[in-house]
């Protein structure tokens, strides 16, 4: 942390340091402070989005990632990242915020941009290759529905801004699914003032059900209570329903004992 000057900076310090028990750096200025904690995102962004590349490649290379990573994770200096969906106030957007201060003094940066470009499409690439297994399996797409669990921009949290979910339901719309999203935890009346097309849902008891498939977006621990048994009654009986497991919620095991098709990131 930094204050304007060294006074302030004390008095922050004094301040957070009672309720902070691992203690409070004292960054030598506002602009080093601030610096680092761009910094900080921009390396997590940059984390992430090499392991989206690689869940891509490894997927058309019929490689499960899943097992890639535990395989990986056993060298003792591994830095274990997941793929996913980066939404948020922080990871989303504060690699712009370094961007645009680099245009500014004529420098153009290559290696933060595309990470951000690679985590921003994510949402679509989930969609369009959920959309491929329902060919696959003979789904008539146009006018059927698709249920997508989780809207938050991450797990066990209320706040959606910039959250990549809504990436998903717009390109499923673009193939005529309609996307009833299901998310215990947000707020549903908040989500439709800013999204006001948006078909949300907070209850399990909300859903109809004849659903083609379920993409499972975000791990909210609400969600542990529903089986996979009753996310399949949820669906058609035939054709066999897609599960597309973003976080790998479930095993794929399990999954296809129940009658879904498994795939994930």
């Amino acid at each position: 942390m930094a204050g304007d000057t060294p006074q302030v900076t004390e008095l922050l310090a004094q301040v957070y340091g009672q309720i902070i028990d691992a203690g409070v750096f004292k960054a030598s200025s506002i602009r080093v402070a601030e610096a680092a904690k761009v910094i900080e995102n921009v390396q997590r962004d940059l984390n992430i989005a090499l392991m989206n590349e690689l869940a891509i490649l490894f997927r058309r290379m019929g490689i499960p990632m899943r097992d890639v990573l535990e395989a990986a994770s056993t060298k003792w200096n591994f830095l274990k990242f997941h793929p996913g969906l980066v939404g948020g106030h922080c990871i989303g957007v504060d690699p712009y915020y370094l961007t645009y201060k680099a245009q500014e003094v004529g420098y153009h940066p290559e290696v933060i941009l595309a990470g951000r470009r690679l985590n921003d499409n994510m949402g679509r690439y989930v969609a369009r290759e959920f959309v491929k297994e329902l060919v696959k399996l003979n789904h008539a797409l146009k006018g059927t529905k698709a249920l997508i669990m989780g809207f938050a921009f991450k797990e066990n949290v209320r706040d959606f801004r910039n959250t990549k979910v809504i990436d998903i339901v717009r390109e499923l719309r673009e193939f005529s699914i309609e996307a009833v999203v299901w998310d215990p935890v947000v707020d549903a009346q908040d989500a439709l003032v800013e999204y006001k097309d948006l078909s949300i849902v907070s209850s399990a008891e909300a859903l109809d059900g004849g659903f083609c498939g379920i993409v499972f977006a975000v791990p909210h621990a609400e969600f542990k209570r529903y089986s996979l048994s009753f996310l399949r009654s949820l669906c058609l009986k035939d054709p066999v329903p897609v599960i597309f497991d973003v976080r790998w919620f479930f095993q794929r095991s399990l999954a296809e004992k129940e009658g879904f098709h498994y795939v994930s990131l």
